[in-house]
């Protein structure tokens, strides 16, 4: 359900134009750390900053669960980039993806860690009040303060109500770190975890592997 259409005078700018999406879905999660992850839901909006993200590319990407082609559950990743992919994991967690390249390959960035910036008290109340720096460090952490669901998996992300704003990323002077990506067992030689380096939000999980660029 849509609340409010997002506008200049919110001071989040707009939502990213479907050419943000349309390029390597690794070029396009590099591009999102720093930016403002936005929710309108009925009771409110909630408002965080991307930190920590995995790129993961369809059937050219044994980890990817677009892998083995298209099936109901994946069939948004095969469609136009700009898109929620939302799915249910280990039955307890939601995780949320953004949809990335032309459509038909099946890419999508997970949204890892993000730093909650408005909206607090709503986001404590779906997370059951942790402290700020943990309310969406770790990707089920990160779908369920924005309270979504499979209910949320499709959505447009240029229209909303979920949306990443189109100001330039913040990042605090912070370096961008680049990593294995985690909880997988294929394709793990692959580095495409990017994350804000030193960034308290980012997700405990660390690895000697990791580089800073």
């Amino acid at each position: 359900m849509w609340v409010r259409r997002p506008s200049a005078t919110d001071g989040l700018g707009g939502p990213l134009p479907r050419a943000f999406y349309r390029r390597h879905v690794v070029r396009v999660a590099r591009a999102l750390l720093g930016r403002l992850l936005v929710h309108d839901a009925p009771e409110g909006r909630s408002v965080a900053r991307i930190v920590e993200v995995e790129a993961y590319r369809g059937t050219r990407d044994p980890a990817s669960h677009a892998w083995r082609g298209e099936t109901p559950r994946t069939r948004v990743m095969f469609g136009p980039p700009g898109r929620s992919y939302v799915y249910f994991t280990y039955g307890m967690h939601h995780c949320l993806n953004l949809v990335a390249e032309p459509e038909g390959i099946a890419a999508a960035v997970l949204v890892r860690a993000a730093a909650p910036l408005d909206g607090l008290e709503l986001m404590r109340a779906r997370r059951g009040g942790v402290p700020p720096d943990r309310l969406m460090r770790g990707p089920g952490c990160v779908a369920q303060a924005l309270g979504l669901t499979r209910g949320h998996d499709g959505l447009d992300l240029v229209a909303g109500p979920l949306w990443i704003s189109d100001l330039p990323p913040a990042r605090g002077r912070r370096r961008i770190g680049v990593g294995p990506r985690i909880g997988i067992r294929r394709a793990v030689e692959r580095p495409w975890r990017f994350f804000l380096v030193g960034h308290p939000c980012v997700s405990a999980a660390r690895t000697s592997s990791n580089q800073v660029i």
